[in-house]
Protein backbone atom coordinates (compact mmCIF):
# COMPACT_ATOMS: atom_id res chain seq x y z
CA UNK A 1 0.00 0.00 0.00
CA UNK A 2 1.19 3.88 -0.59
CA UNK A 3 2.28 5.24 2.32
CA UNK A 4 0.79 8.15 3.84
CA UNK A 5 1.70 11.30 2.57
CA UNK A 6 4.82 12.59 5.19
CA UNK A 7 4.85 16.26 6.85
CA UNK A 8 7.07 18.00 4.19
CA UNK A 9 5.56 16.47 1.22
CA UNK A 10 2.19 17.42 2.42
CA UNK A 11 2.29 21.35 2.05
CA UNK A 12 2.54 23.57 0.16
CA UNK A 13 6.08 23.52 -2.19
CA UNK A 14 8.50 26.16 -1.10
CA UNK A 15 9.94 26.68 -4.81
CA UNK A 16 9.21 30.42 -5.74
CA UNK A 17 6.44 31.30 -7.92
CA UNK A 18 7.05 30.43 -11.30
CA UNK A 19 9.79 28.88 -10.68
CA UNK A 20 9.54 24.79 -11.35
CA UNK A 21 11.61 22.09 -9.45
CA UNK A 22 14.57 20.57 -11.68
CA UNK A 23 13.03 17.14 -11.07
CA UNK A 24 8.79 16.54 -10.43
CA UNK A 25 8.10 13.63 -7.78
CA UNK A 26 7.23 10.23 -8.71
CA UNK A 27 3.59 10.06 -8.25
CA UNK A 28 3.09 6.68 -9.59
CA UNK A 29 4.95 3.85 -10.67
CA UNK A 30 5.00 0.98 -13.09
CA UNK A 31 5.22 -2.65 -11.97
CA UNK A 32 5.91 -5.83 -13.94
CA UNK A 33 5.99 -9.17 -12.39
CA UNK A 34 7.04 -7.89 -9.45
CA UNK A 35 9.61 -5.38 -10.81
CA UNK A 36 9.31 -1.75 -11.11
CA UNK A 37 9.87 -0.83 -14.79
CA UNK A 38 8.85 3.10 -14.87
CA UNK A 39 8.13 5.81 -13.07
CA UNK A 40 5.55 9.11 -13.78
CA UNK A 41 6.80 12.14 -12.03
CA UNK A 42 4.07 14.56 -11.74
CA UNK A 43 2.76 17.70 -9.76
CA UNK A 44 -0.64 17.25 -7.18
CA UNK A 45 -2.32 20.39 -5.03
CA UNK A 46 -5.15 19.49 -2.53
CA UNK A 47 -7.14 22.11 -1.23
CA UNK A 48 -9.04 22.22 1.45
CA UNK A 49 -13.21 23.01 2.25
CA UNK A 50 -11.72 26.38 2.91
CA UNK A 51 -9.31 26.61 -0.17
CA UNK A 52 -6.33 26.11 1.47
CA UNK A 53 -3.51 23.98 0.21
CA UNK A 54 -3.70 21.35 2.30
CA UNK A 55 -1.21 19.02 -0.08
CA UNK A 56 1.14 19.55 -2.62
CA UNK A 57 3.66 17.66 -4.59
CA UNK A 58 5.67 18.92 -7.22
CA UNK A 59 5.63 22.81 -8.16
CA UNK A 60 1.83 23.42 -8.00
CA UNK A 61 2.21 27.47 -8.82
CA UNK A 62 3.99 27.38 -11.70
CA UNK A 63 1.71 27.97 -15.00
CA UNK A 64 0.28 24.29 -16.88
CA UNK A 65 -1.61 23.97 -19.89
CA UNK A 66 -5.31 22.83 -18.19
CA UNK A 67 -6.12 21.49 -22.17
CA UNK A 68 -9.81 20.61 -21.96
CA UNK A 69 -9.60 21.13 -17.61
CA UNK A 70 -10.83 24.65 -19.08
CA UNK A 71 -13.61 23.73 -20.82
CA UNK A 72 -16.20 24.40 -17.64
CA UNK A 73 -14.79 27.84 -17.93
CA UNK A 74 -15.07 28.29 -21.60
CA UNK A 75 -18.49 27.07 -21.05
CA UNK A 76 -19.54 29.59 -18.50
CA UNK A 77 -17.61 32.06 -21.42
CA UNK A 78 -20.74 31.21 -23.97
CA UNK A 79 -22.94 31.58 -21.13
CA UNK A 80 -21.81 34.79 -20.34
CA UNK A 81 -21.93 36.27 -23.55
CA UNK A 82 -25.71 35.46 -23.30
CA UNK A 83 -25.86 31.87 -25.46
CA UNK A 84 -28.83 29.97 -23.59
CA UNK A 85 -28.06 26.81 -22.74
CA UNK A 86 -29.10 23.66 -19.98
CA UNK A 87 -29.21 20.67 -19.32
CA UNK A 88 -27.26 18.15 -22.08
CA UNK A 89 -27.03 21.05 -24.37
CA UNK A 90 -24.39 23.10 -21.34
CA UNK A 91 -22.78 19.42 -20.80
CA UNK A 92 -21.93 19.05 -24.21
CA UNK A 93 -20.59 22.46 -24.40
CA UNK A 94 -17.89 21.37 -21.78
CA UNK A 95 -17.25 18.33 -22.64
CA UNK A 96 -14.55 16.10 -24.34
CA UNK A 97 -17.13 13.66 -25.53
CA UNK A 98 -16.26 9.90 -26.20
CA UNK A 99 -17.62 10.46 -30.34
CA UNK A 100 -20.63 8.31 -29.56
CA UNK A 101 -24.05 8.34 -31.28
CA UNK A 102 -25.78 10.12 -28.81
CA UNK A 103 -22.80 12.86 -28.70
CA UNK A 104 -23.08 13.33 -32.62
CA UNK A 105 -26.77 13.69 -32.72
CA UNK A 106 -27.00 16.23 -30.21
CA UNK A 107 -23.99 18.19 -31.57
CA UNK A 108 -25.62 17.95 -35.57
CA UNK A 109 -29.23 19.22 -33.46
CA UNK A 110 -27.31 22.10 -31.21
CA UNK A 111 -25.92 23.21 -35.00
CA UNK A 112 -29.41 22.89 -36.71
CA UNK A 113 -31.04 24.98 -33.68
CA UNK A 114 -28.64 28.18 -34.34
CA UNK A 115 -28.72 27.06 -38.12
CA UNK A 116 -25.50 26.51 -38.28
CA UNK A 117 -24.16 23.97 -40.23
CA UNK A 118 -20.60 21.13 -39.29
CA UNK A 119 -18.36 22.99 -41.98
CA UNK A 120 -18.83 26.14 -39.73
CA UNK A 121 -16.87 24.22 -36.81
CA UNK A 122 -12.84 25.37 -36.71
CA UNK A 123 -12.39 22.08 -34.97
CA UNK A 124 -10.22 19.46 -37.11
CA UNK A 125 -11.82 16.38 -38.49
CA UNK A 126 -10.75 13.50 -36.11
CA UNK A 127 -12.45 9.78 -35.46
CA UNK A 128 -14.16 9.12 -32.16
CA UNK A 129 -11.74 9.34 -28.90
CA UNK A 130 -13.81 5.88 -27.16
CA UNK A 131 -11.97 3.46 -28.69
CA UNK A 132 -14.94 1.12 -28.87
CA UNK A 133 -16.66 3.80 -30.97
CA UNK A 134 -13.72 4.10 -32.93
CA UNK A 135 -13.93 0.94 -34.09
CA UNK A 136 -17.30 0.40 -34.91
CA UNK A 137 -16.98 4.38 -36.73
CA UNK A 138 -14.12 2.71 -38.92
CA UNK A 139 -15.69 -0.48 -39.33
CA UNK A 140 -18.99 1.13 -40.94
CA UNK A 141 -16.50 3.07 -43.75
CA UNK A 142 -16.81 6.11 -41.99
CA UNK A 143 -13.70 8.57 -42.03
CA UNK A 144 -12.41 11.53 -40.11
CA UNK A 145 -15.66 14.08 -39.02
CA UNK A 146 -15.83 17.33 -37.62
CA UNK A 147 -18.88 16.23 -35.42
CA UNK A 148 -16.76 13.44 -34.36
CA UNK A 149 -14.03 15.45 -32.83
CA UNK A 150 -14.43 15.51 -29.15
CA UNK A 151 -13.86 19.29 -28.88
CA UNK A 152 -16.94 19.57 -31.49
CA UNK A 153 -19.53 20.31 -28.46
CA UNK A 154 -17.43 23.16 -27.22
CA UNK A 155 -16.64 24.70 -31.07
CA UNK A 156 -20.51 24.35 -31.53
CA UNK A 157 -21.31 26.83 -28.40
CA UNK A 158 -18.62 29.03 -29.65
CA UNK A 159 -20.07 29.48 -32.79
CA UNK A 160 -23.93 29.86 -31.30
CA UNK A 161 -22.65 32.39 -28.63
CA UNK A 162 -21.24 34.08 -31.48
CA UNK A 163 -24.43 34.05 -33.68
CA UNK A 164 -26.18 35.41 -31.52
CA UNK A 165 -23.79 38.37 -30.57
CA UNK A 166 -23.38 39.28 -34.49
CA UNK A 167 -19.45 38.70 -33.67
CA UNK A 168 -17.86 36.92 -36.65
CA UNK A 169 -17.99 33.31 -37.05
CA UNK A 170 -15.22 32.70 -39.38
CA UNK A 171 -12.44 34.25 -36.66
CA UNK A 172 -14.41 32.78 -33.66
CA UNK A 173 -10.58 30.86 -32.51
CA UNK A 174 -8.73 33.75 -32.75
CA UNK A 175 -7.40 35.16 -29.36
CA UNK A 176 -8.50 38.63 -29.93
CA UNK A 177 -12.19 37.48 -30.52
CA UNK A 178 -14.66 39.34 -28.48
CA UNK A 179 -15.73 35.44 -27.37
CA UNK A 180 -12.14 34.31 -26.62
CA UNK A 181 -11.36 37.87 -24.59
CA UNK A 182 -14.21 36.97 -23.06
CA UNK A 183 -13.45 33.46 -21.66
CA UNK A 184 -9.72 34.68 -20.94
CA UNK A 185 -11.19 37.17 -18.55
CA UNK A 186 -13.64 34.33 -16.83
CA UNK A 187 -10.78 31.86 -16.56
CA UNK A 188 -8.80 34.75 -14.61
CA UNK A 189 -11.28 35.53 -12.67
CA UNK A 190 -12.13 31.75 -11.71
CA UNK A 191 -8.66 30.97 -10.99
CA UNK A 192 -8.00 33.97 -8.96
CA UNK A 193 -5.05 34.79 -10.87
CA UNK A 194 -3.35 36.11 -14.37
CA UNK A 195 -3.14 33.91 -17.55
CA UNK A 196 0.45 33.64 -17.65
CA UNK A 197 0.50 32.35 -21.74
CA UNK A 198 -1.96 31.86 -24.24
CA UNK A 199 -1.08 28.46 -26.63
CA UNK A 200 -3.41 26.49 -29.17
CA UNK A 201 -5.16 23.60 -28.11
CA UNK A 202 -5.83 20.59 -30.37
CA UNK A 203 -8.83 21.64 -31.62
CA UNK A 204 -7.19 24.91 -32.40
CA UNK A 205 -9.01 26.63 -29.40
CA UNK A 206 -7.26 29.39 -27.37
CA UNK A 207 -5.72 27.70 -24.67
CA UNK A 208 -4.90 29.65 -21.31
CA UNK A 209 -2.35 28.53 -18.85
CA UNK A 210 -2.62 28.86 -14.98
CA UNK A 211 -1.58 27.02 -12.26
CA UNK A 212 -2.27 24.14 -10.68
CA UNK A 213 -3.20 25.91 -7.92
CA UNK A 214 -5.40 28.07 -9.93
CA UNK A 215 -6.97 25.11 -11.96
CA UNK A 216 -7.99 23.70 -8.15
CA UNK A 217 -9.54 27.23 -7.14
CA UNK A 218 -11.60 27.71 -10.16
CA UNK A 219 -13.23 24.36 -10.13
CA UNK A 220 -13.90 24.77 -6.32
CA UNK A 221 -15.76 28.28 -7.31
CA UNK A 222 -17.75 26.78 -9.86
CA UNK A 223 -19.10 24.02 -7.14
CA UNK A 224 -19.98 27.46 -4.87
CA UNK A 225 -21.01 29.72 -7.38
CA UNK A 226 -24.45 30.90 -6.28
CA UNK A 227 -26.97 28.90 -8.23
CA UNK A 228 -27.99 30.75 -11.78
CA UNK A 229 -25.11 32.10 -12.35
CA UNK A 230 -22.73 30.95 -15.53
CA UNK A 231 -20.11 28.66 -13.35
CA UNK A 232 -22.83 27.11 -11.17
CA UNK A 233 -25.03 26.89 -14.15
CA UNK A 234 -22.04 24.86 -16.11
CA UNK A 235 -21.52 22.54 -12.70
CA UNK A 236 -24.82 21.83 -12.40
CA UNK A 237 -24.96 20.51 -16.22
CA UNK A 238 -22.08 18.47 -16.07
CA UNK A 239 -23.01 16.47 -12.74
CA UNK A 240 -26.77 16.15 -14.08
CA UNK A 241 -25.34 15.05 -17.62
CA UNK A 242 -22.19 13.36 -17.26
CA UNK A 243 -22.25 11.18 -20.15
CA UNK A 244 -22.26 14.15 -21.73
CA UNK A 245 -19.35 15.64 -20.74
CA UNK A 246 -17.37 12.26 -21.16
CA UNK A 247 -18.80 8.78 -22.21
CA UNK A 248 -19.90 5.68 -21.18
CA UNK A 249 -16.75 4.48 -20.57
CA UNK A 250 -14.36 7.36 -19.39
CA UNK A 251 -13.77 7.96 -15.10
CA UNK A 252 -15.25 11.94 -15.64
CA UNK A 253 -18.63 9.96 -15.87
CA UNK A 254 -18.39 7.55 -13.47
CA UNK A 255 -16.95 10.14 -10.32
CA UNK A 256 -19.77 12.67 -11.30
CA UNK A 257 -22.29 9.79 -11.17
CA UNK A 258 -21.16 8.03 -8.35
CA UNK A 259 -19.77 10.79 -5.77
CA UNK A 260 -22.53 13.08 -5.39
CA UNK A 261 -22.08 16.55 -6.32
CA UNK A 262 -18.64 16.11 -7.68
CA UNK A 263 -17.50 17.78 -10.87
CA UNK A 264 -14.76 15.88 -12.75
CA UNK A 265 -12.60 17.10 -16.07
CA UNK A 266 -9.86 15.43 -17.42
CA UNK A 267 -7.45 17.20 -20.17
CA UNK A 268 -4.68 15.98 -22.14
CA UNK A 269 -1.66 15.39 -21.63
CA UNK A 270 -2.73 13.64 -18.68
CA UNK A 271 -4.27 16.79 -16.53
CA UNK A 272 -6.95 16.56 -14.13
CA UNK A 273 -9.55 18.45 -11.77
CA UNK A 274 -12.49 17.43 -9.61
CA UNK A 275 -14.35 19.87 -7.03
CA UNK A 276 -16.35 18.36 -4.09
CA UNK A 277 -19.38 20.18 -3.12
CA UNK A 278 -17.88 21.35 0.06
CA UNK A 279 -14.90 22.74 -1.50
CA UNK A 280 -12.47 20.89 -1.71
CA UNK A 281 -10.85 20.44 -5.08
CA UNK A 282 -7.50 18.99 -6.43
CA UNK A 283 -5.80 19.54 -9.49
CA UNK A 284 -3.01 17.03 -10.96
CA UNK A 285 -0.66 17.06 -14.01
CA UNK A 286 1.51 13.64 -15.39
CA UNK A 287 4.60 15.46 -16.41
CA UNK A 288 5.08 12.92 -19.21
CA UNK A 289 1.47 13.45 -20.33
CA UNK A 290 0.64 9.45 -19.81
CA UNK A 291 -2.75 9.20 -19.40
CA UNK A 292 -2.56 5.67 -18.19
CA UNK A 293 -1.12 6.99 -14.90
CA UNK A 294 -4.77 9.61 -14.32
CA UNK A 295 -6.42 7.35 -12.81
CA UNK A 296 -4.24 5.50 -9.84
CA UNK A 297 -2.78 9.42 -9.14
CA UNK A 298 -6.33 10.43 -9.31
CA UNK A 299 -8.14 7.63 -7.15
CA UNK A 300 -5.33 8.20 -4.03
CA UNK A 301 -5.98 11.92 -4.26
CA UNK A 302 -9.46 11.45 -3.48
CA UNK A 303 -8.75 8.41 -1.13
CA UNK A 304 -6.85 11.02 0.91
CA UNK A 305 -9.58 13.66 0.87
CA UNK A 306 -11.80 11.27 2.41
CA UNK A 307 -13.84 10.47 -0.75
CA UNK A 308 -15.19 6.88 0.01
CA UNK A 309 -17.09 4.82 -2.45
CA UNK A 310 -16.59 1.94 -4.65
CA UNK A 311 -15.66 4.15 -7.70
CA UNK A 312 -12.40 4.96 -6.42
CA UNK A 313 -11.04 1.37 -6.75
CA UNK A 314 -12.71 1.58 -9.95
CA UNK A 315 -10.74 4.66 -11.32
CA UNK A 316 -7.25 2.87 -10.07
CA UNK A 317 -7.71 0.08 -11.75
CA UNK A 318 -4.66 -0.25 -14.28
CA UNK A 319 -3.52 -3.60 -14.79
CA UNK A 320 -0.87 -4.21 -16.88
CA UNK A 321 -0.84 -7.34 -19.04
CA UNK A 322 1.48 -10.44 -20.45
CA UNK A 323 0.76 -13.11 -22.59
CA UNK A 324 -3.31 -12.40 -22.27
CA UNK A 325 -3.39 -12.19 -18.37
CA UNK A 326 -2.58 -9.60 -15.43
CA UNK A 327 0.84 -9.92 -14.61
CA UNK A 328 0.97 -6.52 -12.98
CA UNK A 329 -0.52 -3.16 -12.33
CA UNK A 330 0.27 1.06 -12.36
CA UNK A 331 -0.07 2.08 -8.88
CA UNK A 332 -0.04 5.66 -7.23
CA UNK A 333 3.27 6.26 -5.08
CA UNK A 334 2.33 8.48 -2.12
Amino acid sequence: MPASPASPASSASAAPSGVSPAVSPVLAEVVRSGFVEGRHRGSLVVLGADGAVEHAWGEVTAPVFPRSSNKPMQAAGVLRAGLDLAGERLALAAASHSGEPFHRDLVHKMLDEHGLSPERLRCPPDLPLDQEERETWLAAGAGRDRVAMNCSGKHTAMLAACALRGWPLESYLDPAHPLQRLIHRGVEEAAEEDVAAVGTDGCGAPLMAISLTGLARAYRSFVLAAPGTAERRVADAMRAHPEYVAGTRRHDTWLMREVPGALSKVGAEAVQAVALPDGRALALKIDDGAARALGPVLARALALMGVDAPVIQRIAHAPLHGGGRVVGEIRATF
